[in-house]
């Protein structure tokens, strides 16, 4: 019975979402505007953690879009999505995953909402970005850096 009482536990909170950083750009506007639009998408995804106070971190997620129609750059957009999470009684080896795959899954979708608001009013046709499998990601990073992932 001594060893229930030594049990650690597990407390997780958001307490609070905001954007961070906002990047918008038509370095090619107006002219953009008059060609063809075949938009080749590129997209990149990162993350960042920063420790607070206690059990507290800031957990950041940016977002990069670049669009180019054939050698010009329709628009660059990017967005530093970020959250205050609480993180209590996790290991290690758990703190891993929470920072890099829990935590971004739940700013994701508002970066994705504040990426389409910044397209849609740049004057360019909506942008609408899939979901991402950051558990996949991941676990990727993890494969191919296994002995670097720490949180502090």
């Amino acid at each position: 019975m001594a060893e229930e009482n030594d049990v650690v536990e597990k407390q997780f909170s958001l307490q609070k979402i905001y954007t961070k950083d906002i990047s918008f750009e038509t370095p090619n506007s107006p002219k953009i505007f008059t060609e063809k639009w075949e938009p080749v998408v590129d997209f990149n995804l990162g993350t960042n953690v920063k420790p607070l106070e206690d059990s507290m971190y800031e957990i950041g997620l940016t977002v990069t879009i670049t669009v180019k129609c054939g050698d010009k750059t329709a628009y660059l957009v990017e967005v530093n999505q970020a959250g205050i999470f609480s993180l209590d009684g996790f290991t290690e080896q758990e703190m891993g995953p929470m920072a890099g795959s829990f935590c971004p899954n739940i700013l994701f979708p508002y970066a994705r909402e504040v990426i389409s608001d910044l397209v849609t009013k740049g004057g360019f046709p909506q942008l609408l970005l899939a979901p991402v499998n950051f558990d996949a990601l991941y676990s990727q990073h993890r494969q191919q850096a296994p002995s670097s992932e720490t949180i502090n």
